[in-house]
């Protein structure tokens, strides 16, 4: 058994994060992805790569000298097929889980998401131990299934649930709010009584990092993951906005039939050929409305972690190199 750490998901955002961090440790990694041009890259930085499709059973010998295994490869988004969000979310990790116990690897750590304990109502300081809601939307079903079948198949795993991780890179929160800003007006939900706690992601790969050093402490555990800074959407977008050379603009909105035609949209959507996502999800109407936070206590306890990048600094690492997204 060699001493080498497989990430998953390495062509995307976090995955590409912590290959690039490992290596700059001096550790041996591969990558895992399926983006032929984002593989090329990562080889070009002198990163061993693995061109891989999670959804198919997984050949035992690509894997032999693995001993790590950081599994960040996910379908996320507000919407989509709940055949999809299963099939690359719970199957894959399914697959990859076979793979892990058959090569005897010694550590799993699965990230997760905050979406598992997602309520549309407000929600702060949510512990791990918090019971689970139902799932809000097939992404979060996704991860709470896949969730159970780590522990389950893996006991000693570790699983995080970050919560909203961007920074340079991000293809998704940060890029998907500044379109919505470029659309038209934003609507203010519950007299501005929304707020939340995002991460950068750094600060995630920190985390990471610190639950791999923890060694037996972390292990069949579950942490939360955030910025630690709760801060109204308002602010958020605002200040991502003026980053980005975006002016925002806001118009007052009952959240009940906003929601109740965002639900509608979506069932139309899921109607339609392709996989498109509606203008507005019931999700991201959700996440301005109501005040929503997570409770870092067994982070910090356990694995000596805690954020240190604050909202206005990880927008100067975001938008170092100009306007993104």
């Amino acid at each position: 058994m060699g001493e080498t750490t497989l990430v998953t998901g390495a062509t995307g955002f976090l995955g590409g994060a912590l290959v690039r961090r490992l290596q700059a440790m001096g550790l041996p990694v591969i990558a895992q992805g399926r983006d032929p041009a984002r593989l090329a890259a990562l080889r070009a930085k002198g990163i061993a790569t693995l061109a891989l499709d999670l959804t198919q059973p997984i050949p035992r010998d690509v894997l032999r000298d693995v001993s790590t295994i950081l599994h960040c490869a996910a379908r996320s988004a507000p919407h989509g097929p709940a055949r999809a969000f299963t099939l690359a979310n719970v199957t894959a990790t399914a697959h990859l889980l076979d793979t892990a116990q058959t090569l005897g690897v010694s550590r799993f750590l699965f990230v997760s998401s905050s979406s598992v304990s997602f309520a549309p109502t407000d929600q702060l300081d949510v512990a791990e131990s918090d019971p689970l809601p139902p799932p809000f939307n097939a992404y979060a079903a996704s991860k709470q299934q896949a969730e159970a079948l780590v522990l389950d198949r893996f006991p000693a795993a570790t699983i995080l649930r970050p919560r909203g991780i961007y920074g340079a890179g991000d293809t998704a929160l940060l890029p998907r709010l500044l379109r919505a800003a470029r659309r038209g007006p934003l609507p203010v939900l519950r007299d501005r009584q929304g707020r939340i706690d995002l991460t950068h992601v750094d600060d995630v790969v920190d985390a990471t990092l610190a639950a791999l050093q923890a060694g037996p402490t972390a292990q069949g555990q579950i942490y939360n993951v955030s910025g630690g800074e709760v801060l109204p959407i308002t602010e958020i977008v605002t200040k991502a906005c003026q980053r980005a050379g975006v002016a925002p603009r806001w118009r007052p909105a009952p959240l009940a039939p906003l929601m109740g035609i965002s639900a509608m949209l979506e069932t139309v959507f899921n109607l339609l050929p392709g996989d498109r996502e509606p203008p507005v999800t019931r999700y991201g109407l959700a996440l301005f409305a109501y005040a929503q936070s997570l409770d870092l206590t067994k982070a910090q306890r356990d694995l000596g972690w805690q954020p240190r990048i604050s909202f206005d600094a990880g927008l100067d690492l975001t938008f170092a190199n100009g306007p993104a997204g």
